[in-house]
């Protein structure tokens, strides 16, 4: 009840903040859209009142072309007149999290313990209809070979209106979406008096193995929302080309994390997050007082501050050391290993996010001119996770665009195997140019990936829900 009432407080307060951003925004909807392969500083060097209304930029390559001719959603963006409550940013972003939705779509729990005793739940969306019984012998069959999607949520845990539309509509195109929920999040029982750190995907790995080992005929895709893509970058980035993953995508994501938690969103949103976290973390305030100062933790000011007195503290109840928070950062950084991701990934973004900031300060464009694994589809209009377009029907267009991506790159893939195979036939050393998608390895950072999956997890002593 008392997480209801922050949520509508916190709908009133951006109502009511959001009205005096009603501005100029009729030009960008008289742009043609643009969807040509932009080349080097083409992103970076627009100007917001020149930008085209969608823009797909990356580094020129085949699987680009083909992304291009396949996903129509690359191409054509619905244009937002300048009235529209959707050309404000900050009600497409409230919409986005917080309205309400009449979904369908329900959720079994498995609470997956991992290999220092802690737990992380893995929700399993089921449609409305038949039994959870038959649903559940449905979702654990070995024999399977529908595609997963792997929804992992912002960092704070919120399940947003956003998170579920995706659930919905990948049911709807035979995928089975499981969201992964961190420590203490959602309803989750913490265990152990240790939170996940920003970008440390030790237990999203722990969490992917057991995906695969429960459905192991299944091709794996992953969609981050908002801060969470800095676990899925981290993730991607740390197991490179043995993440068991075919392709990714992030909506809205934040790329200079430290920047952002320094200097903060926009002040109702900062606002609206720190009171989300603290009434989360209300919960374990007794737990956590054997570990931290819940005294500092709670009166807090800032994301910064908040962070800094959950994990850079010294010791039990130890005092901030010098150096602390940028050593933070170098171990949680979602680019730190970005060269090594080995599978595509597509960005979704929007020019006028109110929670990420400026473009040109907070995009990272020459990952995106330079790494011919990442894409970037920048839009004009569509807020934080919001992206909302007049007649879009039940299914949102970045939900669309993302279904398309992973639908072309499965295709690319499979198109440029098959050539492979046939120039072996015909006694060839190669078939040309193609793109480089590494499929098998081995972790980054574990030198050997065990297949003996009970030696790893004690999966009888995990419990669903």
């Amino acid at each position: 009840m008392l997480e209801w009432m922050g949520a509508v407080c916190i709908i009133l307060v951006l109502v009511v903040s959001a009205w005096p951003v009603l501005k100029r925004l009729a030009e960008a909807c008289a742009s043609d859209t643009e969807h040509k392969v932009q080349g080097p500083g083409a992103g970076a060097g627009a100007g917001a009142g020149a930008a085209p209304p969608l823009a797909f930029i990356c580094k020129p390559s085949a699987l680009a072309n083909y992304l291009l001719q396949h996903c129509k959603s690359f191409c054509k963006p619905d244009s937002i007149p300048a009235w529209s409550w959707r050309s404000v940013a900050s009600l497409q972003t409230v919409c986005g999290a917080l309205w309400p939705h009449d979904s369908t779509v329900h959720f079994i729990r498995d609470h997956l313990q991992l290999s220092d005793d802690g737990l992380v739940a893995l929700d399993w969306a089921v449609g409305g209809g038949g039994s959870g019984t038959h649903h559940k012998r449905r979702r654990t069959s070995s024999n399977s070979t529908s595609p997963i999607l792997l929804i992992i949520p912002n960092s704070f845990g919120k399940i947003t209106r956003n998170v579920l539309k995706l659930c919905e509509v990948g049911l709807a195109h035979g995928y089975l979406p499981v969201v992964f929920n961190r420590r203490s999040q959602n309803g989750t029982p913490l265990s152990t008096v240790k939170l996940q750190q920003f970008g440390d995907p030790a237990d999203l790995r722990e969490a992917v193995r057991y995906i695969r080992y429960r459905q192991p005929a299944g091709r794996l895709y992953a969609v981050s929302e908002s801060t969470g893509s800095g676990l899925l970058l981290s993730y991607l980035g740390e197991c490179g080309s043995s993440s068991y993953m075919t392709a990714a995508a992030c909506l809205s994501p934040i790329f200079r994390c430290q920047s952002w938690f320094e200097n903060g969103p926009t002040w109702p949103f900062n606002w609206a997050l720190l009171l989300y976290q603290k009434i989360c973390l209300s919960r374990y305030r007794t737990v956590l007082g054997e570990l931290i100062h819940t005294e500092s933790l709670f009166s807090s000011g800032s994301l910064r501050a908040m962070e800094e007195v959950l994990f850079c503290q010294a010791g039990l109840k130890g005092a901030q050391v010098e150096g602390a928070w940028e050593a933070y950062w170098e171990r949680n950084d979602p680019l730190r290993d970005v060269d090594e991701v080995a599978i595509p990934v597509l960005c979704v973004c929007s020019r006028d996010d109110p929670v990420r900031g400026e473009p040109q300060a907070t995009l990272p464009w020459e990952l995106f001119e330079t790494n011919p694994h990442f894409f970037l589809l920048l839009t004009v209009l569509g807020g934080h996770c919001g992206f909302s377009f007049p007649e879009e029907g039940p299914v949102l267009w970045s939900h669309q665009a993302v279904l398309e991506f992973f639908r072309a790159t499965t295709e690319f893939f499979a198109a440029e195997e098959r050539a492979k195979q046939s120039a072996r036939r015909r006694g060839l050393s190669s078939v040309g140019k193609t793109f480089r998608h590494r499929s098998v390895s081995t972790c980054k950072r574990l030198p050997a990936c065990s297949h003996n999956i009970h030696a790893i997890y004690n999966w009888q002593r995990s419990y669903t829900r």
